[in-house]
């Protein structure tokens, strides 16, 4: 062989280890631009990702201050409704209480109620002695009427007559007065007691007013707003 031959394969040699280089070269860049483009696509998806679960986690975020508020809204409103029924129903309690005042005006009709209430008084006490206290206005009402409803409750009970002690001691309060309207006040009516004072019955007119009142508060409220309150 000689020199030209030996030159032209040294340069045969040379070109394929050119072209290999290139073809490898080119390999090696396709794959590191798909690996990049990969890359790439991974980190856009992961930040997709995360931006979607920030959004998500605001709009959840919104949902509940919504709800929140809502609710919120809502028991604002319950309570100024209940607020409201509950002025209306008081405000019928304050006309009834102020219509009481008229009962003892009317002295015919009171006296025959104050005995009412003695009696019934005593039926729920079952005394043989008895300490009685009324308004210091109702007094002469109260000693007229005192035998006659003594006698009542013996007749009902079918015991012998009590012994009704009135003290003259202690009054109930006088009625509200528009002075002193904060006082301690009593629309009529009487209170007894054992004569050790373990058992009372308080019968005022007040007193059962709100034993009523209580009693058809549910009735009441139906009557009113349609519904029975809870």
């Amino acid at each position: 062989m000689n020199d030209a031959d030996v030159s032209k394969q040294i340069q045969q040699m040379v070109r394929f280890i050119h072209q290999e280089a290139e073809e490898k070269a080119n390999e090696i860049s396709v794959s590191a631009e798909e690996e990049f483009n990969i890359e790439k696509l991974q980190l856009v998806e992961a930040d997709k990702k995360k931006i979607r679960q920030e959004y998500e986690r605001k709009e959840r975020q919104v949902e509940i201050r919504k709800k929140i508020e809502y609710s919120m809204q809502l028991n604002a409103s319950r309570i100024k409704v209940l607020q409201a029924q509950d002025d209306v129903v008081n405000s019928m309690k304050d006309a009834a209480s102020k219509e009481l005042l008229n009962v003892s005006h009317h002295h015919h009709t009171y006296k025959h109620l104050l005995k009412d209430l003695i009696v019934q008084s005593l039926l729920r006490l079952k005394e043989p002695s008895v300490l009685l206290r009324c308004r210091k206005h109702d007094l002469h009402l109260v000693e007229h009427v005192l035998d006659s409803a003594a006698q009542e409750y013996a007749d009902k009970a079918n015991v012998h007559p009590p012994e009704i002690i009135v003290d003259k001691n202690v009054y109930l309060p006088p009625a509200p007065s528009h002075h002193n309207t904060h006082d301690p006040y009593c629309s009529g009516g009487v209170v007894l007691a054992s004569r050790d004072g373990k058992i009372v019955c308080e019968n005022t007119l007040d007193a059962r007013l709100d034993v009523v009142f209580r009693k058809k508060l549910p009735e009441i409220r139906r009557q009113l707003f349609g519904q029975v309150a809870a």
